[in-house]
């Protein structure tokens, strides 16, 4: 089994290799074999990117934004026609079970070029403004050169999220995918190509945490856009405030799930499930906390306990696998690390909690786990685990709930689920987070902004809010008689 690609990197249109760069091993989740052999960008290869990009640029922008949005939704067109290859490709990269990758990643990709190739014809109009005799306006102008750092969870999703409004607004990219997932986003800047970008308009050059640096203080950068954990986005947003860039950063979170006592019990287990099994639990909007009013506590762990030990976990590869692999053996060491802290703790273990019997070989699987009686002091509901653990929590009321949904340095994301709307609604308003759902849990369609506040981070994926933060607003005043001084 191999997915070994041209070359490393992906600069000015085609495939580029640079051997002196650190050897990157990418590993299929389900067996540990290593299926390709990358390197890591040398100074020269972000050299060459950032300049191939600064080049395309210029051209880009001067294209009209019809014309850019064609190309997007020819990209978008082609995704779609090779979404089988593509979504087998994602399997490999990241272990997600194929029933998955093949609706939820490079589709939800596809989707984000076409939006922004769609919208961006009248998106990025400005506005009139009448003074009198005089008048003004205003237009958004492209930043220049977009750095994209994305996650391995969703590596191909990722880098059209951040690709897709940074080209539409007429910006250059250089993309720099996870060291643990590095194939995917290759296949993105080649289709780009395919699609009629000018050559160096999206590059993707791969890296690990000494590459990010060069990207981040070259000069020639406008921006940062981060996909990471709230660690990593301090470092980051840091060096770029330094220097005054532009930045986006989508970060960790330790997100509640609100389930109150009249909720369809049946529906908000799908939702706590979703919000904590799928990807195997490595999605930053997780509602990773569970908090379950005390008069259905015991119905819920029960139809829970039963569903969650029905999940089929196994091949990735096979259409009928629910759920694969952890991303990478540390992960499923640092998550286990946390199972065996619930424990210590005195959480009551409900499920899971090891490694699965049906499972031989070198995969780096783990059973999907779920804690009761977790409280708000454990380490399991206050750090984030990013794997598949669900921690449930009691309470009594609805002002003690939001108190202690709020009491945590995240604000990614939220959910509640109620039969009573005026307490649906009064609830998330109420809530500390950039994205929440009410009655269903972590569906993230292009045309509704994502994002998070607090210690989760700051700028919006998604929707027509995400060209503002790829773009600045240019103003000009027209002065239509003499100019006159008082001196």
């Amino acid at each position: 089994m191999k997915a070994q690609p041209q070359a490393s990197h992906f600069i000015d249109g085609e495939y580029v290799e640079d051997t002196d760069g650190t050897v990157i091993e990418s590993i299929y989740p389900a067996t540990g074999e290593v299926i390709a052999r990358l390197h890591a960008a040398t100074p020269a290869i972000v050299e060459m990117a950032i300049a191939s990009a600064k080049r395309a640029q210029k051209e880009w922008a001067s294209w009209s934004p019809a014309a850019r949005g064609r190309v997007l939704k020819k990209a978008a067109e082609i995704m779609r026609e090779r979404n089988r290859e593509l979504s087998e490709l994602e399997t490999l990269d990241t272990g997600k079970p194929i029933q998955e990758t093949i609706v939820a990643d490079p589709t939800s990709g596809a989707d984000s070029f076409e939006f922004f190739g769609g919208i961006i014809a009248t998106a990025m109009n400005g506005s009139q403004i009448p003074l009198g005799g005089d008048w003004a306006y205003t237009k958004r102008v492209p930043l220049g050169v977009v750095v994209g750092i994305g996650a391995w969870n969703y590596p191909q999703q990722i880098a059209c999220w951040k690709g897709a409004p940074a080209l539409a607004a007429g910006n250059a990219m250089v993309f720099k995918p996870s060291e643990v997932t590095p194939l995917g986003a290759l296949k993105i800047a080649e289709i780009l190509i395919e699609a009629g970008a000018p050559k160096g308009v999206y590059n993707v050059i791969q890296g690990d945490r000494e590459t990010g640096p060069l990207l981040v203080s070259h000069p020639d950068v406008a921006k940062v856009s981060l996909t990471g954990s709230v660690p990593t986005g301090r470092k980051v947003a840091g060096a770029a405030a330094s220097q005054l860039k532009h930045v986006t950063m989508e970060l960790g979170g330790k997100s509640p799930l609100v389930v109150f006592d009249d909720a369809d019990i049946d529906s908000a287990i799908s939702g706590a499930m979703l919000g904590n099994f799928y990807s195997t639990g490595q999605v930053c909007s997780n509602g990773t906390r569970v908090f379950v009013q005390k008069a259905i506590k015991e119905t819920f762990l029960s139809r829970l306990k039963a569903r969650t030990e029905a999940i089929v976990i196994g091949d990735p590869q096979d259409e009928a696998t629910q759920m694969g692999p952890m991303v990478s053996l540390s992960q499923r060491d640092k998550v286990m690390s946390y199972i065996d802290k619930g424990k210590a703790e005195g959480a009551t273990l409900v499920t899971g909690g090891g490694i699965p019997n049906s499972i031989t070989g070198e995969g780096f699987y783990i059973q999907p786990t779920v804690f009761a009686d977790v409280t708000d002091d454990m380490t399991i509901a206050r750090e984030e685990i990013f794997g598949p653990v669900m921690c449930v929590l009691d309470f009594d009321d609805e002002a003690e709930v939001i108190e202690r949904a709020n009491a945590t340095e995240f604000g990614l994301s939220a959910g509640v689920f109620t039969a009573d709307f005026s307490r649906a609604h009064r609830v998330v308003d109420q809530l500390e987070a950039g994205t929440l759902w009410i009655n269903t849990y972590n569906l993230c369609p292009v045309e509704i902004p994502f994002g998070g506040s607090k210690q989760s981070g700051f700028g919006r994926e998604n929707s027509a809010a995400a060209l503002e933060h790829y773009s600045e607003l240019k103003t000009v005043y027209v002065g239509m008689g003499k100019c006159e001084a008082p001196y």
